[in-house]
């Protein structure tokens, strides 16, 4: 992937937006300013420098974002009192930023960062510009006020907002050399102040290609219908395909509230692992006590970490701040977790009735979880993108075995419940051993040692 510099406009006034904030790109959309995700989303696709473009309050944008230090980036601003009228000015106000192909993006489109890893992978001639353009626009998108686009074999013919023979969107994601600002010069000499002049004029030299996007969502917030849309999109995301049935069914839809509320305050999402991990830690010592009103209290409260355990990722996801310790710390955090639930359940049993056999099942159990969780990470890195994947239609996850605990206390029934979890985990990890051995023998004749070890 070549590591470039970008170029973000944020210049204009937003009329639209005014009754949600008076400068549009910091208008928050769930947790983040819309240019702070514009610049962390382009950080995923391993992009460290800008150089933004203000106009309309370019005071308030430059003290909100400063040098960029804290997203881990550097920025630098060229103000354009220009802002009135057409784009076009506001990329000429850049020019001497860029002496080399640049991305260049508007601070109120919100998009996967996946698109930006493509169009990076992409090779483009020096005299040459790359637009991503949208072949199949969805129900979100205000097509009547979108730029159209028409594309003919690899190239663009045509592109304008009154345009009515178009087969495709313009997205605002591009990749331009400095042609683009000779161009842009010649279409404001001809009338022409947006950048969709100097497109048109790189487009009749046949200098103008496209990149079509594939099932990745982009959007343009331009109102408030475009930011609950916005919402809607960035949120469905946040379901992943290893959710197991309780997460989908019950967990996800109440920790996405509790997300979106977590937004609003400077609570981290490492600090909502621990939090979730007290949680569990309350509902444990509650079957350590063994007495069934007490189990009904741990039952209540182990449920409530399974999903508050759902938001530490959320909150993180939607935050754009994912780290490779965070994940690693939940992950640590919740085997500590589930051995003291575990642990508590057999004391407490153990302590009423005195059947030793309670740590005999408990042991298994135990065994069963921590195998359970460790084998399904290696399953989802292997067979994610496999067919082997999608056979599966039931995930015995973390979701599943809590809510079994969460039964079982509920009726008194801790060492069938045992029982059940220690078999049902145990033979998942069984499962995806052979499962994994047969895909080894069959289309993975290499692999990496950690696997086989």
């Amino acid at each position: 992937m070549i590591k470039m510099k970008a170029l973000i406009i944020a210049a204009g006034q937003g009329k639209r937006l005014r009754p949600i904030g008076d400068t549009k790109p910091l208008v928050s959309l769930l947790g983040l300013s819309l240019i702070e995700r514009v610049i962390l989303t382009a950080k995923k696709s391993g992009i460290k420098e800008f150089c933004i473009v203000t106009g309309y309050n370019g005071e308030r944008v430059r003290d909100a974002l400063s040098d960029g230090k804290k997203y881990g980036v550097d920025i630098q601003y060229v103000q354009n009192d220009s802002w009135t009228r057409g784009n076009a000015f506001s990329i000429l106000k850049a020019r001497d930023n860029f002496k080399e192909s640049f991305v260049l993006l508007m601070a109120d489109h919100n998009y996967d960062h996946k698109i930006l890893d493509r169009l990076l992978k992409t090779k483009i001639g020096k005299d040459e510009c790359i637009l991503c353009v949208d072949k199949n626009p969805r129900d979100h998108l205000n097509i009547d006020d979108a730029t159209k686009v028409r594309t003919v074999d690899h190239i663009i013919d045509a592109i304008g907002k009154d345009l009515i023979d178009y087969n495709c969107i313009d997205t605002g994601i591009f990749i331009c050399n400095p042609v683009i600002f000779d161009a842009l010069e010649q279409s404001i000499s001809q009338g022409d102040e947006g950048l969709s002049g100097g497109i048109k004029i790189l487009a009749k030299r046949h200098k103008m290609r496209y990149m079509a996007l594939e099932d990745n969502f982009w959007i343009d917030v331009d109102d408030k219908i475009d930011r609950k849309n916005a919402e809607l999109l960035i949120c469905n995301k946040l379901k992943k395909d290893t959710d197991g049935p309780v997460s989908k069914i019950l967990n996800r839809p109440i920790s996405l509230r509790i997300s979106k509320l977590l937004l609003k305050t400077g609570i981290t999402p490492n600090q909502i692992s621990v939090l979730s991990f007290i949680i569990g830690l309350a509902g444990a010592s509650f079957f350590f006590v063994g007495e069934y009103f007490y189990l009904i209290l741990g039952a209540m409260l182990v449920h409530i970490h399974s999903i508050v355990d759902g938001c530490d990722g959320e909150v993180a996801r939607l935050k754009l701040r994912q780290t490779k310790y965070g994940g690693w710390l939940d992950s640590v955090l919740d085997r500590y977790a589930d051995a003291v639930i575990i642990l508590g359940l057999a004391y407490g049993y153990w302590s009423i009735t005195g059947d030793m056999t309670i740590w005999i099942i408990g042991f298994f159990a135990l065994i069963g979880t921590f195998l359970n969780s460790y084998t399904s990470d290696k399953y989802d890195s292997i067979f994610k993108n496999g067919d082997m994947a999608k056979r599966s239609k039931f995930r015995m996850g973390r979701d599943v075995r809590l809510l079994l605990i969460v039964i079982g206390a509920l009726t008194n029934q801790i060492l069938i419940m045992l029982i059940i979890l220690a078999v049902i985990a145990n033979f998942e990890a069984l499962r995806r051993l052979v499962v994994f051995r047969n895909k080894l023998d069959g289309d993975m004749p290499t692999i990496n040692k950690e696997f086989v070890n």
